[in-house]
């Protein structure tokens, strides 16, 4: 499904207050690398049961004579792990495991993307690297599943949803 698809029929508010669930933030990816735009990245939707974005801060310490050890922020890693129930002709999965991306390297692995929430519009955008962890596992009997982790390349921007 394509990010205008989903949005369809939904207008977010900037001033929305109340409870947001793990539903109300989407993950979209120019997996083609021609998309003209957000409009056309693909939604993480069918089949996923986690997707969790992580901030992870990046520090260095230093010792001054007499104030003693502190810690400087210097950065922040994105982290995106994504996991669901194989579901076979879904465009985000069949994408995702595609066999150039899961046995790419480099910049043939790397994919533009949008992060955000429905109720506010608002996010961030960027550019990921997609590691895929597990295509196939699962008991016997049960649902087939999958595993990936993106992470964002440089320092991602801010990014409001137009429909537009």
């Amino acid at each position: 499904m394509k990010l205008s698809e989903l949005m369809k029929g939904v207008t977010p508010s900037p001033e929305f207050e109340g409870v947001v669930t793990a539903g109300d933030y989407v993950l979209a990816v120019d997996f083609s690398g021609s998309a003209s735009g957000p409009a056309d990245y693909i939604v993480a939707d069918g089949g996923v049961t986690k997707q969790s974005g992580a901030l992870e801060a990046t520090t260095a310490e230093s010792t001054y004579l007499r104030s003693g050890t502190t810690e400087t922020k210097t950065g922040t890693k994105r982290t995106f792990t994504v996991a669901g129930d194989r579901m076979a002709a879904d465009d985000f999965q069949e994408a995702l495991l595609a066999h150039a991306i899961k046995y790419g390297t480099g910049q043939s692995v790397i994919k533009k993307y949008v992060y955000f929430c429905m109720l506010t519009g608002k996010g961030e955008q960027g550019s990921l690297s997609i590691a895929v962890e597990d295509d196939q596992g699962g008991e016997a009997g049960g649902n087939a599943t999958w595993s990936a982790t993106l992470t964002a390349v440089g320092t991602p921007t801010e990014y409001t949803y137009s429909a537009s």
